[in-house]
């Protein structure tokens, strides 16, 4: 069994709806996401790949057009893109295309992560 990781960055804004006016997060603020996409699988003795990662850039180029460089909350189903509400649509929309997909990390900034494996 071989474990791939795909990194993929992406800037986006976003303002979070449901925490109180008070709290920072309620303004509009930019973050540059660092993305890390999991997989696992085995390796065809043929190609010598689990997955091309190319294949991997090109399963995820349809979610960073929305995403990158974009206000978040203008997404149907980001509309209060907490990271873990993000990383949970990102998911649902890579996991048909990437079926060896077996975790995703999602990076606000360097100390601040969130990891999802899927429902």
């Amino acid at each position: 069994m071989h474990k791939l990781v795909q990194i993929i960055r992406f800037e986006s804004a976003r303002r979070l709806t449901k925490v109180p006016k008070e709290h920072p997060c309620s303004n509009l603020y930019g973050l540059a996401f660092k993305l890390e996409i999991h997989i696992e699988g085995e390796m065809d003795r043929d190609s010598g790949f689990v997955l091309d990662f190319n294949e991997i850039e090109k399963s995820f180029s349809p979610i960073y057009k929305q995403i990158d460089h974009n206000y978040l909350n203008d997404i149907e189903g980001l509309e209060n893109p907490t990271s873990e509400v993000l990383i949970e649509w990102i998911w649902n929309n890579l996991k048909p295309e990437l079926r060896q997909l077996t975790k995703l990390v999602l990076w606000e900034n360097e100390v601040s992560k969130v990891e999802y494996y899927g429902n």
